[in-house]
């Protein structure tokens, strides 16, 4: 313990932050790098059977007959390309990335190492146990799971299991910052760690809606044939509402670790600095308050939710947008710094002075570029009367793969291409094919995207539908449908030079010339940030309340009024 003498008489004991040892970051490197590989290896997965869908719906070729008897039906395939994308490839990414970010951003071990290797071994075990059921063609209830619609018990668990591992890493963080805390009672805490902290006591909010679906609605019944009891159904509405409790703000889960990057990182990558870390943080603070109450703006089509309640959520959609224009000024701002530093001159030439020769940086600043896209569609699904002309057409594919396919998978791509050289002490296998990787998938998505947004716009086109079987499939369509090909050939390009870039980076033996450092952009105002932006109560219990507010109500009826009438059903 160190003893510091503060002005009169009054002495402060401090007590040293245990020391970060090499070996303890083999530790965290591995841990990080396992679930990296995971999560791509789920992608590569859930991508090959994207490309499936999109030769399908564009009526180029139905590969799924020639899948049997692995991949029975095109629903199959689906729900094995939502889960595997939406759900597996984010969480084991954000979670390696965390945990490696984290530790190195408050330069303090964790408090309990074994947590995470604890909790990556519960979520490849929940990973495993809901992939039996998907890949047995048990499970082919989409995404959204949505009863009466239901699947095999082991899905169920499995989701439970991978839910609860990525819990504990939040754990692991929460009483790692906590005694961080206690060993350095008025320091800021470094806003990488805390940013991370923030997004998982979110995801932590988050989670509670879909755990409370899964454990007292969609288990029980999915339980009730194995062990012999009767059902005791569900009601698809209160199902639906716990289930978007959690749907939007998984949106903000796969955001926000971009978030950390774009802010903390990406300037230092392109010579600059962070424009404003109190801005940065305050975006964080105010994406845990609002992040959860929003999910009626997925229900508008709904006639059991009130319009108020619609309305209210209508409300805290618009709000959680404006964090996001925060980001977009902050963060321009930062990169204009380093802009500037590198030569850059005028009001838009300085853009070209950018680091766009290297593909890290380039593929995350591209994957912003389409977020700004992303973003404009989000305030369109969220508006109360807009929202009905798009609502379960084409259009929402479109939407999210402009945020969760673009905005964060090109992010993710990015962050690979410094952080696996990093992890594995080799070089990345050719930086020029990465940089093309980039650009494809950056064009790849602008043609798949815009095509599914105009189908959805302009033709009502349906979502969630082996359109190329459907007996109302229109000429009408054709450019479009084509538009849809030329991106889903640039992506297909893109993800193969992907996987390739990062097969060949593992198993080459070209270890690196220097040692790779984690990208740390410094803020541009030394200046600690206001006490307010440090502090966990005011937010957190705001997050609460807003949470009890906007749900408690609502559900307390719908749970009064429940009449279980829909029994489980497969219709596949």
């Amino acid at each position: 313990m160190s003893v510091q003498a503060i002005p009169g008489t009054q002495l402060q004991v401090q007590t040293a932050s245990p020391a970060l040892t090499a070996e303890h970051l083999r530790q965290v490197d591995r841990i990080a790098g396992l679930n990296i590989l995971v999560a791509i290896l789920a992608l590569s997965i859930g991508a090959l059977l994207g490309v499936f869908q999109g030769l399908e719906h564009a009526r180029v070729i139905n590969i799924y007959p020639w899948l049997q008897p692995v991949i029975k039906t095109y629903y199959q395939g689906l729900t094995l390309h939502g889960a595997l994308n939406a759900i597996v490839w984010t969480t084991f990414f954000i979670c390696g990335f965390f945990t490696f970010a984290f530790v190195r951003s408050l330069n303090r071990p964790l408090k309990y190492l074994w947590m995470s290797w604890l909790a990556f071994g519960v979520m490849v075990l929940g990973l495993l146990t809901a992939a039996v059921p998907m890949l047995t063609n048990n499970a082919s209830v989409l995404y959204t799971f949505y009863p009466p619609m239901l699947a095999d018990w082991a899905f169920y668990v499995g989701l439970t299991l991978l839910v609860v591992g990525s819990w504990i890493v939040g754990y692991s963080m929460y009483f790692t910052y906590y005694a961080w805390r206690k060993e350095n009672p008025e320091k800021r805490a470094p806003f990488i760690a805390l940013a991370a902290t923030i997004t998982m006591v979110l995801w932590q909010i988050a989670t509670l809606g879909v755990a409370a679906e899964i454990l007292f609605i969609l288990l029980p019944n999915a339980l009730a044939p194995v062990l012999g009891f009767t059902a005791p159904g569900m009601d698809p509405l209160l199902s639906r509402t716990l289930f978007w409790w959690f749907g939007h703000p998984l949106v903000y889960f796969w955001l926000l670790p971009a978030y950390v990057s774009w802010y903390a990182m990406l300037p230092a990558q392109t010579n600059g600095k962070m424009f404003s870390e109190p801005l940065a943080r305050l975006v964080f603070w105010l994406f845990l308050l609002f992040s959860t109450p929003v999910g009626f703006h997925h229900q508008y089509a709904d006639p059991g939710i009130p319009e108020i309640w619609k309305y209210i959520h209508m409300i805290f959609t618009f709000g959680v947008g404006f964090p996001s224009l925060i980001t977009a000024f902050t963060v321009v701002a930062s990169l204009e710094i380093g802009a500037r530093a590198r030569g850059g001159k005028g009001y838009l030439h300085w853009i070209t002075r950018l680091n766009w020769g290297d593909p890290s940086y380039a593929a995350q600043n591209l994957a912003m570029i389409l977020f700004i896209f992303g973003g404009i569609g989000g305030i369109i699904n969220a508006s109360y009367n807009v929202n009905m002309a798009t609502h379960n057409t084409m259009w929402v594919p479109g939407h999210f793969h402009l945020t969760v396919g673009s905005a964060t998978t090109m992010t993710f791509f990015g962050i690979s291409y410094w952080l696996v050289p990093k992890l594995t002490g080799r070089k990345l296998f050719t930086p020029k094919l990465a940089l093309a990787q980039a650009w494809t998938w950056f064009f790849g998505m602008l043609f798949f995207a815009n095509a599914y947004h105009i189908l959805g716009l302009l033709f009502s086109v349906p979502r969630r539908t082996m359109l190329g079987s459907a007996p109302y499939y229109s000429s009408q369509w054709t450019p479009q449908m084509i538009e849809s090909v030329v991106g889903l050939a640039f992506l297909t390009i893109s993800a193969t030079l992907f996987f390739a870039i990062m097969l060949f980076t593992v198993l080459l033996p070209r270890k690196l010339d220097k040692p790779i450092e984690m990208p740390v952009a410094q803020p541009l105002d030394p200046t600690p940030a206001p006490k307010w932006l440090d502090t966990w109560w005011p937010w957190l219990n705001g997050a609460i309340a807003l949470v009890i507010l906007s749900y408690g109500p609502m559900l307390f009826q719908l749970i009064r009024d429940a009449e279980n009438w829909s029994r489980g059903i497969r219709v596949w």
